[in-house]
């Protein structure tokens, strides 16, 4: 009896010690097919850079955006249509300044105030929708070169005058308000002293909505090293048409025609 209990403990302990070094094989098998597969990934990688093509299915692609006329931020997304042209679907929010518009800072005796724009009557800030085409120019040819594109867009913007105020102290009677520039015209008390601008924050209550239509042109240099990845320089020219004229300045001629030039800093990815 006692022989067949140990047979049977033994045969158990190799049975145990079987299974175990057979999850370990499969394991390690698990594990060198996945290194092997993203070793593959890569080497592929690194082929379509050598041989400069962007073949994807679609991007996703954030941007920082500086113009001669304001600045902002924008969202891109992609659709892969042949190796040269890709469907593109733009979402952009900027802030607008008019060229004449200019930040002073001044003090009395009594108050002291910095970075006021003089005569300004409306913040602009523009949400833009667009749809186009971006179309290859020149593939990076190498993985240390640079994929060229060019792209147009056109679509509907919504503009969102906001009204600029001031922070407005009487040094007689030490009362504040906020008043804009051209309340100031109309609605001064004696001793009224501006006492700076009153921020961000300031007139959304009194926002206005101006639509109006866009169209974009514009050339992209890609110089990330890997196609899956997006690291772009874009310089283009913009143009907005409002239906109504936006007042921007004092005593400034009103404009429904927008025109800039900018330069944004771009990066995302392709999948």
């Amino acid at each position: 009896m006692r022989h067949l209990f140990l047979t049977v403990l033994a045969s158990t302990l190799v049975l145990q010690l079987f299974a175990q070094d057979n999850s370990d094989s499969v394991k390690m098998a698990s594990r060198l097919n996945k290194q092997n597969a993203k070793k593959e990934r890569m080497n592929n990688m690194l082929r379509m850079e050598e041989e400069g093509d962007l073949i994807f299915n679609k991007h996703n692609i954030f941007g920082i955006r500086l113009a001669t006329d304001g600045y902002g931020i924008n969202f891109e997304k992609g659709k892969f249509k042949s190796p040269t042209k890709t469907r593109i679907y733009q979402f952009e929010l900027n802030e607008i300044h008019d060229p004449k518009e200019h930040h002073v800072s001044a003090s009395t005796d009594q108050i002291n105030f910095s970075s006021v724009s003089p005569y300004k009557l409306n913040n602009l800030y523009e949400f833009k929708m667009a749809i186009g085409e971006e179309r290859l120019i020149g593939g990076k040819g190498n993985k240390n070169g640079v994929a060229v594109t060019a792209l147009y867009t056109g679509g509907v913007t919504i503009g969102m005058l906001k009204p600029y105020y001031l922070d407005v102290q009487n040094i007689i009677t030490s009362a504040t308000s906020q008043k804009t520039f051209a309340q100031l015209q109309t609605d001064t008390v004696e001793g009224d002293q501006i006492s700076g601008a009153a921020g961000f924050f300031s007139g959304w209550d009194h926002l206005s909505i101006q639509p109006g239509l866009n169209a974009k042109v514009a050339m992209r240099f890609d110089y990330g090293r890997l196609n899956q990845t997006v690291s772009a320089i874009e310089c283009g020219l913009t143009e907005e048409y409002y239906f109504s004229k936006v007042p921007l300045v004092y005593m400034v001629k009103e404009h429904n025609f927008f025109f800039n030039a900018y330069v944004q800093i771009m990066f995302g990815s392709r999948k």
